[in-house]
């Protein structure tokens, strides 16, 4: 027992040695933690930039929806044919919307790359991105300008002004970041190359500055071509990427060599650049949900009977007089459901998406510009007299716009379906077990709108009632879509299957003959 004792003893003593030593290298750890987060930190008054993204994502997306309203509030006479204003409409106002839209959203994916690249702000850099948002929420009164005057210039130019001024601030935060570089990120700060990222970066931010400059000089000698040079703003990443393949096929098929000193992650022109999920996810929302909001504005704004001609009219009797505006209410109600739906349909897809892309970006922002337009689609559904040809061409053009706003939707998983792997998660991929129900899911919505459009093509009589029946009855469709995917499934496996037990009871002599049947069916 004394030799036990006397052992322990020792190693209680050796461990207190032990705990000595470790204990001024635990200080010293901790100091060069300390000295270390402070050099990544730089200054006391960094901060996180989640709170600045999310304040100008729901900004960006406020911006870029409500330019649907002066489209929306076009007012038509009941004698005037849509077909006629309808052309004129699309000539001016819808197509400059999309255009702003497209070139907003092209703004705001910018701004995405740009905080990739910045992950940690102060306030220099908040007062610099505020100038950013205050003159990005001053587009809509230049686009207002350019849709009620297409043929004067004044529009033009300040649009193009305000996005130079834009293009300038984001230069300023490149500069100012990179002075500073503890703001960026990892990536770059280890990178021995931070001077060519700059150059690089200020480079591929300059492009669309200087093409508005050419849109504004052109709007003055020919107004026209300034709108297809901010028409070539929206697509100059594929044209860039277009123009390298041309140039590399014209060089013999040999890859042209940037002169990239490192793998350049961010601001590149190449379609499957990285964009940040939780943004793409988070402007989606805001664009959903404002789009849901500027529905019921339509309802409190028209559809509030006066007091004066309730008490005339209907005797003082508020639920007759209410009853005059019954298409108005299940046009909203129809309206919200087809937003909301089109909403869990995108929610479903990004659930499932593991990493997003520049060109899963450029498809979603397609959709949203649609969706942004189903406040004119229910405008107009509730516009015209019950039976006429107006109302049967509105019904025609909300299918129109519905079917766009599903297909790109299903556009952005077969993007993600080329590289699978990377950009969705297993039980989605091909030969996953939500595969096929994704597949149904996703064309849903441009199935349905395609058929209704059809169907009021033959029932034009009928127009209203088959297009809002088609807006309640697709919420249905979603509650019994996997019971009914899983019958599909199951009726095609027992088809197949009795065709390959035919098969295979064909006699040993003519199974050769048979072969290539037996491989098709496999």
């Amino acid at each position: 027992m004394g030799e036990n004792e006397e052992s322990e003893i020792i190693e209680h003593h050796d461990d207190e040695e032990m705990e000595k030593r470790r204990k001024p290298r635990n200080h010293s750890n901790s100091f060069l933690e300390s000295v270390s987060s402070s050099e990544k930190d730089g200054h006391s008054s960094t901060q996180s930039s989640h709170r600045l993204l999310a304040y100008s994502d729901a900004l960006i997306s406020i911006i870029a929806t409500v330019m649907i309203l002066p489209v929306a509030h076009t007012k038509f006479q009941d004698n005037e044919e849509l077909k006629q204003s309808i052309q004129a409409l699309l000539t001016t106002k819808v197509a400059v919307y999309l255009m702003t839209f497209l070139i907003v959203t092209v703004a705001w994916a910018a701004h995405i790359r740009l905080f990739q690249v910045i992950e940690r702000i102060d306030d220099t850099l908040i007062l610099l991105n505020l100038a950013c948002m205050m003159l990005i929420t001053f587009l809509p009164y230049t686009f207002s300008l350019m849709a009620t005057f297409p043929n004067y210039i004044l529009g033009i130019l300040l649009f193009c002004a305000c996005v130079m001024v834009i293009g300038l601030i984001q230069c300023l935060i490149v500069l100012y970041g990179f002075s500073r570089p503890f703001l960026l990120n990892d990536q770059i700060q280890m990178s021995e190359n931070q001077a060519y990222y700059k150059q690089h970066i200020l480079k591929v931010i300059m492009k669309v500055p200087i093409m508005c400059l050419f849109a504004s000089i052109f709007s003055v000698i020919f107004f026209q071509l300034s709108y297809v040079i901010l028409a070539i703003v929206i697509f100059l990443p594929y044209i860039s990427e277009c123009l390298k393949w041309i140039r590399n096929k014209a060089i013999g098929g040999q890859t042209v060599q940037e002169d990239s000193p490192d793998s350049m992650l961010f601001y590149t022109y190449h379609p499957s650049e990285p964009l940040s999920k939780e943004r793409v996810e988070a402007f989606s929302d805001g664009v959903y949900a404002i789009v849901a909001t500027l529905l019921i504005l339509d309802i409190c704004e028209d559809n509030v009977p006066d007091p004066s001609v309730v008490k005339k009219e209907f005797n003082n009797s508020l639920i007759t007089a209410l009853q005059e505006y019954g298409p108005e209410y299940l046009a909203y109600f129809g309206s919200f459901a087809t937003v909301g739906l089109l909403w869990f349909v995108h929610h479903s897809l990004f659930l499932h998406v593991t990493k997003a892309t520049r060109l899963m970006g450029f498809f979603n922002t397609f959709s949203l510009a649609f969706v942004g337009g189903l406040p004119l689609a229910y405008q107009l559904t509730q516009e015209f007299p019950r039976g006429s040809r107006n109302e049967l061409e509105a019904v025609q053009i909300s299918c129109v716009i519905i079917f766009f706003a599903g297909l790109f939707q299903l556009a952005i998983w077969v993007v993600a379906l080329f590289t699978e792997r990377e950009t969705l998660h297993p039980y989605v991929r091909y030969g996953g077990r939500d595969h096929t129900f994704m597949l149904a899911k996703l064309s849903l919505y441009p199935c349905v709108a395609l058929g209704t459009f059809f169907l009021t093509c033959i029932l034009s009589r009928f127009s209203a009632p088959i297009f809002h029946m088609m807006e309640i009855g697709v919420p249905f469709a979603f509650l019994l879509l996997r019971l009914l995917v899983r019958m599909a499934l199951a009726l095609l496996k027992w088809l197949f299957c009795s065709a390959r037990k035919d098969l295979e009871s064909v006699p040993v002599e003519e199974e050769d003959s048979q072969l290539p049947i037996i491989d098709l069916v496999t």
